[in-house]
């Protein structure tokens, strides 16, 4: 009775000690408290449908970054020549990969046409938005989140029209529990400022 009680237990424990593994980010260490992700203030209803050729299509990819945006982690700007990571704060996915979704659904939502985002197909004819995630960290003198981004759009045509967008939300003390809302709330306004601009431009 005890030798199947022990295996009764271990294999009970099996479940949460996997678990346990697959959050663990780094070597060694508890799991992080929270993961953050965006999320788009507006989605996309169960159901809803999208209809369109390739060329009618606006295809986003995924921004480039620099180095200390290319970890799964948020960057704090200490001051203008030190950069640290905020203490128990770990994105679900790589920076730029998040914001790309939230672009993409929020271009969705407000255009109504059919947005693709992933790899280049390769195929001409088509509206494409490329970027650059500049920020989208802490920034400790100001106490402020901001989230700045270079977008740049090629129409069918192969016309380029670049231009930065940028929001900032102050007053943020420096906890995961307050900076992940604010990178949520940033980055919306940023994302909705794009849409905006991307629906000032014919085809």
């Amino acid at each position: 009775m005890i030798v199947k009680r022990v295996l009764s237990l271990a294999a009970a424990a099996l479940p949460a000690a996997l678990l346990a593994s697959c959050v663990s980010i780094g070597a060694g260490g508890d799991p992080p408290e929270q993961l953050i992700t965006l999320t788009a203030r507006t989605t996309a209803p169960a159901g809803a449908t999208s209809q369109g050729t390739v060329d009618s299509a606006i295809f986003v990819f995924e921004p480039e970054v620099e180095d200390r945006l290319d970890v799964n982690r948020v960057p704090v700007q200490i001051d203008p020549s030190s950069v640290a990571y905020l203490q128990n704060a770990f994105y679900v996915d790589h920076p730029s990969r998040l914001f790309q979704g939230l672009l993409a659904e929020t271009l969705r939502v407000s255009t109504g046409r059919l947005v693709i985002a992933g790899a280049d197909p390769g195929l001409p004819n088509r509206t494409r938005l490329y970027g650059r995630l500049v920020e989208m960290g802490y920034d400790v003198p100001s106490m402020s989140v901001t989230v700045t981004y270079d977008a740049v759009r090629v129409d069918p045509e192969g016309n380029i029209n670049a231009q930065r967008f940028s929001h900032s939300v102050p007053g943020i003390a420096a906890d995961s529990i307050y900076v992940a809302p604010a990178l949520n709330d940033a980055a919306n306004e940023v994302a909705a400022s794009v849409a905006q601009w991307m629906g000032g431009f014919q085809g």
